[in-house]
């Protein structure tokens, strides 16, 4: 075997073992967040979440070492990581938050103590695969994402095998690496020195760097969401991204030459241009006067969609500072101390852009700092990305060269690869639907509030919820508290899961960087002219969806919402100003109010209860009286009501609302 050959299989092995080592934290940091957002759901108090995210301060165990980790320690950290990383998928919403949380904090330990071994043991091989790793983490999770919907298939069912699969490859890849590197011995305790400030400085921008991964381009249907771009079509753009970059790393000699420290920071700049001018069209700034609601989501220009493809074509230069970053790191020879008090600080920041993220939908609940994140969706990202850019003013020029070692032509197949299979999977599983042949039955109507896909225990349960759903066998869904598309939901996307299984049109209703709590609308016949507005809000924003569908050449006006606490009947009339004279009506969703309330009272000078309609004592032939409900249809007097059901499941905190009408 000649040099080159050894060679391409070191960096090859490397890139494959961080691979794995990335898309884990990837997926645990995401479950883990997800988790802890739900523990809250159940009410259970904020002190154990507060407790949980201290694991993010797992780094300053690091401080209390002399000389950093022996192999049996890096191993045992390593061991600890993966093995929460497959536990945690397997247990309750409790078990995950804490066995996740040991996961996250595991990786932000052995993360460092690598970084610090390759420091004291310098081989540009190594460095390679730390961060062409990152490259294939991304475009794993993207196929991942895809061949499930929107949900990492990876942790589900029998496809956990794959995680057990990857957990082992890296294993034993990493007790190899050790085992061809020295042990690092150092005489007494070296305390933060002079290069505490820069490599502090490096590594938060390493974390920047994560961090903007993990909010968006790990999982390609938030970004799908926050602009109704064809996911599709959104796919193909970051698979043609991540294959150009990979392309170019890989036989453009001429790199060095371009990619000079001048020109990346260019990059960056117009990256986050593009990326700002991605979300702010679609962020709402919501006014305090009531007098102009309801708000309609404007109509932009097709124009718009430019920022979005050139933000796709332009985001690989997070893994240009990655690399930069990395390089220069490993170059400065940090102390285990230095290293240690960074991650600890660049844990902090993760943490703090965690909660703002989540902050900029759940302002209402956060006393006094809360409100300052309404409609500031867009300022989480353009902090995040000036603090990834601002660390480059730190990095030497050597550390932008990118053909020394060359990288491996293995790369760029397999990138392409994995790109291939991930368009294939979108047209694998996208949903394929077909109106039912006989139009004359009754349309079968389901209102339905999923809890962000959580069952009434706080259990994540998107199978369980479809399940019933499909056993309703609904023509026609109104779906409420679905936005999954953000860190609090673990980047999934729950309507397009159920959309795609159910074969199914779908509307998702409000975009997620409004901070709106998800409506959707699902339906097995085409959905015409869908249209988001939005009622006047103190607290939490609400919405409703209005569209049109046709059945047997009738047209039924369809509208679907989420009323905040308490169903203000500042909101309730703003919904009956818009259905105020339309025909075929139906009005659904979760109203918050019950039906001996002045709201409900007022809904019934306009419509009709479909409950009543079909048992006017209130109480069904099953003898269910929920006298209490407070999700509800509503009905014009054009529409014949033939039943109503309320299904009363622990699929979900809310029963599943069914009737069929004519």
């Amino acid at each position: 075997m000649d040099t080159a050959t050894r060679t391409n299989q070191r960096i090859l092995s490397n890139s494959i073992l961080f691979a794995i080592l990335y898309l884990f934290f990837f997926q645990i940091l995401a479950d883990f967040m997800e988790a802890v957002y739900a523990y809250g759901l159940l009410g259970t108090g904020i002190p154990t979440e507060i407790v949980s995210v201290l694991f993010l301060f797992s780094p300053l165990v690091l401080l209390f070492f002399k000389n950093g980790f022996s192999n049996l320690t890096l191993l045992f950290f390593a061991g600890l990581f993966l093995l929460a990383r497959l536990l945690e998928a397997m247990l309750d919403i409790r078990g995950q938050m804490l066995v996740a949380g040991v996961g996250v904090a595991s990786f932000l330990i052995l993360f460092p103590a690598i970084i610090y071994r390759f420091s004291h043991n310098r081989n540009p091989f190594r460095e390679v695969g730390l961060g062409i790793g990152l490259i294939i983490a991304v475009a794993l999770s993207i196929l991942f994402r895809v061949l499930n919907s929107g949900t990492d298939i990876s942790t589900t069912g029998w496809f956990q095998i794959i995680g057990w699969i990857l957990a082992g490859v890296a294993f034993v890849l990493l007790a190899l690496e050790l085992l061809s590197q020295n042990e690092v011995k150092e005489t007494g305790i070296r305390g933060m020195h002079a290069s505490f400030g820069k490599s502090t400085g490096l590594i938060l921008g390493i974390v920047a760097s994560f961090t903007l991964l993990y909010f968006s381009f790990t999982a390609p249907n938030v970004i799908s969401r926050w602009t109704e771009f064809n996911y599709l079509l959104l796919v193909v753009l970051i698979v043609l991204s991540l294959s150009g970059f990979a392309y170019i790393l890989a036989f453009r000699k001429s790199i060095t030459e371009v990619l000079r420290p001048s020109i990346v920071m260019i990059w960056n700049l117009l990256f986050l241009i593009f990326l700002i001018l991605s979300i702010i069209p679609h962020q709402i700034r919501f006014p305090l006067d009531p007098a102009v609601y309801p708000i309609f989501e404007p109509q932009l220009p097709q124009l718009a969609i430019l920022p979005v493809i050139l933000m796709l074509l332009s985001f690989p230069v997070i893994f240009v500072n990655f690399i930069v970053f990395i390089r220069e790191l490993i170059a400065l020879k940090p102390s285990f101390r230095d290293l240690g008090g960074g991650f600890l600080i660049g844990s902090l920041f993760l943490l703090i852009m965690i909660f703002a993220h989540v902050f900029t939908t759940v302002y209402d609940y956060i006393p006094l700092v809360g409100p300052f994140f309404r409609d500031k969706f867009w300022l989480v990202y353009l902090t995040v990305g000036i603090v990834m850019v601002l660390p480059l003013l730190l990095a030497q020029e050597r550390a932008f060269t990118f053909t020394s070692p060359p990288i491996p032509g293995e790369f760029v197949k397999t990138i392409a690869l994995i790109g291939a299979f991930s368009i294939v999977g979108v047209f694998l599983t996208m949903a394929k639907p077909f109106p039912p042949a006989d139009q004359s039955r009754p349309l079968r109507v389901l209102t339905y509030n999923i809890q962000q896909g959580f069952s009434d225990f706080g259990e994540k349960n998107f199978d369980g919820q479809l399940e019933l759903i499909k056993e309703i066998d609904a023509d026609l869904i109104g779906l409420q508290e679905s936005d999954n598309n953000r860190i609090s939901g673990g980047n999934s996307d729950i309507v397009r899961y159920f959309a795609d299984n159910l074969h199914m049109y779908s509307y998702y209703g409000p975009k997620p960087v409004t901070g709106t709590f998800g409506i959707a609308l699902l339906s097995r016949y085409p959905i015409e002219n869908p249209k988001t507005f939005y009622m006047f809000s103190e607290g939490e924003q609400t919405a409703t969806i209005h569209a049109q569908i046709t059945v047997a050449d009738k047209t039924y006006n369809v509208f679907v919402t989420h009323l905040g606490n308490g169903g203000p009947i500042i909101q309730q009339e703003a919904i009956l100003e818009e259905v105020e004279g339309k025909n075929n009506l139906i009005l659904m969703g979760d109203f918050n109010f019950r039906p001996d309330t002045s709201q409900y009272q007022l809904t019934l000078d306009y419509l009709q209860d479909a409950w009543l309609m079909r048992w006017p004592d209130g109480i069904d032939d099953q003898d269910i009286n929920p006298i209490n409900r407070i999700d509800h249809f509503f009905v014009s007097s054009e529409i014949q009501v033939i039943d109503v059901r309320y299904i009363f499941s622990p699929a979900s905190d809310h029963p599943a609302v069914w009737a069929d009408m004519r």
